[in-house]
């Protein structure tokens, strides 16, 4: 299984249901549905762990966002941004087999090739600041 690419597709169907309004279970029941994609190189129980993670925790997940960002409000940010925030931070706070370093590099990674070219330094900055501070 690719836990990399499991990532980015999770992150797109976050940024899908960030638009959407519809929950995880039916944004993972049409991504299956209509895909092209090999699913079985997938890595299923993280893609449904991280999108019923962050729909279950997003208050608490959003509020850890927007309390590093520097002169910004989480609603002005992007929605792409926005899905690549919550995934790393979803994976920082709760998935505690996954090193806080992967969750920022790996986001760092999704924000270079799906973002604006200033986004993956914004990013890096967010989850570095909420490593340092939090104590996590």
């Amino acid at each position: 299984m690719n836990r990399r690419k499991s990532r980015e597709i999770a992150m797109k169907l976050l940024f899908e249901m960030s638009i959407n309004k519809e929950s995880y279970e039916h944004i993972l029941e049409n991504f299956k549905e209509h895909t092209d994609l090999d699913l079985k190189n997938l890595d299923f129980d993280y893609i449904i762990r991280v999108l019923k993670g962050v729909q279950e925790n997003s208050t608490d997940i959003d509020s850890k966002i927007e309390k590093y960002l520097v002169n910004w409000k989480l609603y002005r940010l992007s929605k792409i941004d926005l899905a690549i925030l919550r995934i790393s931070t979803f994976e920082i706070f709760y998935e505690k087999d996954i090193p806080e370093k992967v969750s920022v590099n790996e986001g760092v990674e999704l924000a270079k090739k799906y973002s604006d070219e200033k986004s993956f330094g914004f990013i890096n900055g967010v989850l570095d600041r909420m490593i340092k501070e939090s104590n996590v």
